[in-house]
Order: C-alpha cells, then structure tokens, then sequence
C-alpha cells in the first residue's frame, strides 16, 4: 500500500485547524478545528468528509494544551477509520508563517530546521510560537513520519531585490533583518495557477494580480507564475485595509502618537494590528455588515468601504504598472469570494486598464473559479476560491515523495 494520505496542521496560539487529504486524488477525508485550547470551554468540530460516512461532530470540554488538542483530534479521525497510526500517512504538513530569508521552498523539518524557526520568533511573535507548538507535537505523535514545514512567505521569496528592499540604511536593515517578505504565500501561489487553468493557459503564460481579501488581507503581482511583487512587507500590517490592520500609512503617525499622544510602542501597535483598518474606522470588520450599514446609509460605514476600495484600485494600478501587461485579476478569500460589492467597485472607473464586471456573472454565487467580466474586457476578472490546505499538502506530498 503507497502511503497518499497528508495532514494539514494550523496550528494558532489557542486553536487548531486541520485537513486529512488524500493526494492519490485530492479527496478530503476530514477537517476540522480545536478552538480555546487551554480554557474551560475548549470546543473540537470535526467533519468526516469523503469516504468517512460519519456526520459533524462537536464536543465541548477542557482541552489543556496542543498536545492534547492534537491527541483529541487523532481520537475523532481514529474513530472514523483514519486513524493517525495508519500506514497510509505520507507527511504532516504545517503552515508557518514566517521563513525570513531562510527558507523559501517546503522543508522537512529536522532539529536544525525547528531551531532555525524559532529563530525566527522576532519577525513573527504571534504566529511562528504556534507554529512551532503545533510541529512540536505532531513530531512527538509522529517521529516517524516526514513533517514538512509550508512557508506563508516562501512564494514571495522570488521578490527582485528592488521590490523586496525598504530605502533604509543598508547596514541596519541587513543586521535587522527588515526587508519585505510578504504573507498569505500558499493562498496567492494555489490562485495564481487556478487562475491559469480557468484561462485554459500554463502559469509560465500568464500575468496575475491576486487579490486575498479576508480579515486579513493582501495583493500579489504574479509574472509567469512568480511572484514580482506583493502588498505586505516585514509583518502582515503594510498594504491593504483590512478588518482590524491599517495596512499602509506614514510611519511618522507612530512617532507623533508616542510624541503627542504619549502611547507605547505596544499600545501603538495594539492600535495599528487590532484596533484599525475597518473596525477602527466603523467598528465592524465584518464586510457584510458594513455594506448593510452603508446601503442604509450610515456614514462611518460608508467612509470604511470607500477607503477600502480606493486603496485596492491603488495596487490594481500600481501592479499593472509592475507587471506591464496582465491577463487576469483574480479575487479570493472569504471577501474576495463572497463579496460581489466590493469586486463591482475596485473595478469601477478601471475601463482604460482593460478591466469591466458583468454585473449578472458577478451576482452569482458559486463555489468554483469562475469569470465575473464580460467577453471584451481585454483582462479577464476572475472569482477564485483558496484553497491553502490542499496547497500545502501537495506541496508537501511533492517533497516527501521526490
């Protein structure tokens, strides 16, 4: 029996995500999420999927750590015949989110390589810690198996020096490491080729702008399948408004705020990371509310979704620059995905850029990579569903099994 079965570990300071797939065909076997880990009220959702047979499940009990979050969940597959003892289980793959200049392709993760992401904490003290829980763990319930470490800032690593350079002093950027490295990687890498089939072209054909628009969100200029160029730099906060992120602003509002308004370096950046972008400017980060607010007329509402849109038809414009000629801008995540509204206004007023909506095509709502412009639109506007799960166990699979 050819061992095909991969799972997928997110692994968050309190929760856990995680996918079994099964790469022979691609088939998701079960999913799931392990939430409040280390609280009273710790909850577990598991969905068995293809071939399980079972329904939803859900149970609500004290879960201390991740390791027993991860034995909780190896409990739930077990009990579905998918057991993680089972032979048929190729590699555990891990989303981590900061690689630093270090790691730009997936790595099976040794000693060295586990040392070498926790050096890495500083660039990314809230997500890498996780990261390295979840690896941790799984490594203990597994030694034997290949874990594979999938990178957020790998598919940006292919960066020009120019794009990925802040005009800084040299020598403190290169002893700090301060540089753009961007994130979501794994999301803008799987729809930047989805966009391509939908295209009916290769990756290496196409030119890309790829728009991630969730809580958190970010654009990517793709040439041929490589990432050129992309919104967020050092950490997640540069470029887009986002739901509770700033993205791009003048760095000097921070040194006033700490002159003028007394603030902290950490109350600064509490303000900038989880109390901006739209619920800063409306208290709400939830794009549907917001657009139910602005069709009412509320005008804080409608100031956050006018800001929002006019930030992305600014990297729309900026990556047409950069890229010279593109083929496609393709809108993902949960926004991105769902939000008919906001693709209709950050192509609106872009007809001389070769852009248009079809506003029937835009209105429907569907599960798969669809065209949302009409047949003349000289670039095409696509709708692309993410998929960073199914990214990360192919890419994995595709090590383990060179």
């Amino acid at each position: 029996m050819t061992a095909s079965r991969v799972l997928v570990l997110n692994s968050g300071s309190s929760s856990l995500k995680y996918q079994l797939l099964d790469m022979a065909d691609g088939a998701r076997l079960a999913m799931g999420l392990v939430e409040r880990i280390g609280e009273q009220s710790s909850r577990l959702v598991h969905t068995p999927l293809a071939g399980a047979g079972a329904a939803r499940r859900e149970q609500t009990a004290p879960i201390a750590d991740h390791a027993a979050a991860l034995k909780a969940v190896a409990a739930e597959l077990a009990a579905d015949g998918l057991g993680l003892d089972s032979p048929e289980l190729a590699a555990v793959g891990h989303r981590v989110v900061h690689g630093g200049t270090r790691f730009t392709q997936p790595t099976v993760i040794d000693d060295e390589v586990l040392a070498e992401i926790r050096a890495l904490v500083p660039l990314a003290p809230l997500h890498n810690p996780a990261n390295v829980t979840g690896i941790e763990v799984a490594r203990s319930m597994r030694p034997d198996i290949p874990q594979v470490a999938v990178f957020d800032t790998a598919f940006h690593a292919t960066m020009p020096e120019y794009a990925a350079r802040y005009a800084i002093d040299a020598e403190t950027a290169d002893r700090y490491a301060i540089r753009r490295y961007g994130f979501h990687g794994t999301s803008h890498a799987y729809v930047s080729r989805a966009t391509a089939a939908l295209l009916g072209k290769a990756p290496a054909e196409v030119n890309v702008i790829v728009l991630h628009l969730g809580n958190g969100a970010s654009a990517s200029a793709v040439r041929g399948g490589v990432c050129v160029d992309t919104s967020m730099g050092l950490t997640p906060l540069e470029g887009l408004v986002m739901g509770t992120r700033s993205g791009d602003l003048d760095p000097a509002v921070i040194f006033h705020l700490a002159r003028v308004g007394g603030m902290s370096v950490d109350q600064i950046d509490d303000l900038l990371n989880k109390r901006s972008g739209l619920l800063g400017m409306c208290g709400d980060n939830d794009m549907r509310e917001i657009l139910r607010r602005a069709g009412e007329g509320d005008a804080a509402a409608v100031t956050a979704f006018e800001t929002y849109v006019h930030r992305l038809k600014k990297y729309i414009g900026a990556y047409t620059a950069v890229l010279g000629r593109v083929d496609a801008v393709a809108f993902t995540a949960g926004v991105g995905e769902n939000a008919a509204p906001v693709r209709e206004a950050a192509v609106q007023g872009l007809a001389e850029l070769g852009l248009a909506i079809d506003a029937g095509l835009n209105s429907v709502r569907s599960d798969e990579p669809r065209l949302v412009s009409p047949d003349y639109a000289r670039v095409a506007v696509a709708v692309v569903p993410t998929d960073e799960e199914l990214e990360i166990a192919r890419q994995s699979y595709a090590l383990v099994t060179r």
